[in-house]
């Protein structure tokens, strides 16, 4: 788990401005390397887009939804956390989501989102959204590779679980 400032000024000799510093230079970091990563990563399984995801949800105490867009190679182009919700869930208009894909040039897309409550299974609402962005995107000749929702304990992937 992320420490915050405040638990930093617990430290002896760090007041507040070195605490801010600190918390500052560790997410620098963390982006840098994440970024780093992304530039490079090629999806190949959910158990890839999962890791992925892991560390780039894992700090969110309330539900996130992100899309991962790839390009024809599988690459990963971009990573956009779209919405960020309340405790028991979060919006993701298909039309935003789809004109990003276009404008990022991706062939295919990840949706994915974190259960801060640590349960795994999707929710009715979940498999709702779902199958309604697979039909959507499939008029513009884009992929809904898989949905994929993590969680303290592991994740759950539609594609695996056949479920797109």
């Amino acid at each position: 788990s992320k420490m915050t400032v405040r638990d930093y000024t617990q430290v002896a000799g760090i007041g507040v401005a070195k605490a801010i510093v600190v918390a500052a230079a560790l997410e620098l970091g963390r982006r840098r390397q994440l970024t780093g990563d992304l530039d490079k990563k090629v999806v190949t399984s959910s158990i890839d887009v999962a890791h992925y995801l892991q560390d780039m949800l894992r700090d969110h105490k309330h539900e996130v939804f992100a899309v991962i867009f790839l390009n024809r190679a599988n690459r990963i182009n971009h990573f956009e956390i779209i919405s960020k919700g309340g405790i028991t869930g979060t919006v993701a208009d298909p039309r935003i989501i789809l004109k990003k894909a276009l404008q990022e040039d991706a062939v295919s897309i990840v949706l994915c989102h974190n259960h801060p409550s640590g349960s795994l299974r999707p929710s009715r609402a979940d498999e709702d959204m779902t199958r309604k962005f697979v039909v959507a995107a499939e008029y513009l000749d884009i992929r809904v590779m898989d949905h994929i929702i993590v969680g303290e304990e592991g994740f759950y992937s539609f594609a695996d679980e056949g479920k797109m």
